[in-house]
């Protein structure tokens, strides 16, 4: 930290031409968080504890592949005179909805590649995915990116924020708005409300938690998005993570409302794996003795 108060230096460690970023650290815990409290869940909902660690060797690079791929189309007027900037990440340049794109595709594939419940997987990863990205907008603090449109002292001081978020908002003389925190608290609570929701018996259906993380989520993308000075944009008029959060919402609601039309063939989420199987045999067994009977 450059003085007790001052900018936070974005540089961890260096050792001659090492470095480590503060945003590289503060993302590698937020990962590693989520990959210890999915492979808890996973264990307990009857999968085995190298399937979390096994989707993550794959989600995770395409995930930063797909984060950037993102970034990239929608600035392609400038990558386009400046290729070899395409993979320089380096110098800033991911957008999170590319990442949970390429990361939901890839999920999907491992799940059919496994014969696991696609709806059971993406339950169990979705609370853990947004307390990553609670933590991850850190990241974004720590670069003093990310930011909302300028606003006063005064106005920060009226949130009762400490002194070394206020500090770290003041970019060359001007102050603003901390939307990297609000996003990291919207996270955060939509973690803990997810979570007990998920452990609710007899409330949510397979499916249904990772469809109230879309939901919380795009809500608070699509207001924060709004106050945000880095956005990208399609033409001059529309916000692509404005326009995609709306989508995704409507989206959520519509899937919710068809899958409770099939309420009887959905497995609660508490019953995991095993009651899965048990389900499906005990379904078996009752056709079996139906045909022995006519």
């Amino acid at each position: 930290m450059n003085g007790l108060l001052g900018k936070i230096d974005p540089i961890a460690i260096s050792v001659g031409p090492f470095r480590v970023y503060w945003y590289g650290i503060i993302i590698a815990v937020a990962l590693f968080v989520a990959i210890s409290l999915a492979t808890r869940e996973a264990k307990k909902r009857g999968l085995t504890e190298d399937t979390i660690i096994d989707i993550a060797l794959w989600a995770i690079p395409i995930g930063f592949i797909g984060a950037r791929l993102y970034y990239v189309l929608f600035e392609w007027e400038y990558y386009l005179q400046n290729p070899g900037e395409i993979i320089a990440i380096w110098n800033g340049g991911i957008a999170i909805y590319g990442g949970l794109i390429a990361g939901g595709f890839t999920v999907y594939w491992y799940t059919k590649k496994k014969g696991i419940p696609l709806a059971l997987l993406l339950d169990i990863l979705a609370p853990s995915v947004l307390l990553a990205q609670s933590i991850g907008r850190w990241g974004n603090f720590m670069n003093q990116e990310a930011h909302g449109g300028p606003v006063s002292r005064q106005f920060l001081e009226n949130l009762y924020l400490p002194e070394f978020i206020i500090e770290q908002m003041n970019i060359n003389g001007t102050y603003y708005h901390p939307t990297f925190l609000y996003e990291s608290l919207w996270s955060l609570l939509g973690f803990v409300i997810i979570i007990i929701l998920r452990n609710r018996k007899q409330l949510l259906r397979q499916g249904e938690v990772a469809l109230s993380y879309v939901l919380w989520y795009s809500t608070g993308r699509f207001f924060i998005e709004g106050m945000r000075t880095d956005s990208l944009w399609i033409g001059d008029f529309l916000r692509v993570s404005q326009a995609l959060s709306l989508v995704l919402f409507i989206g959520s609601i519509l899937i919710w409302y068809l899958r409770r039309q099939d309420y009887p063939s959905k497995p609660y989420y508490l019953e995991g794996m095993t009651d899965l199987r048990t389900s499906k045999n005990l379904e078996s067994d009752e056709k079996f003795n139906k045909e022995k009977e006519e």
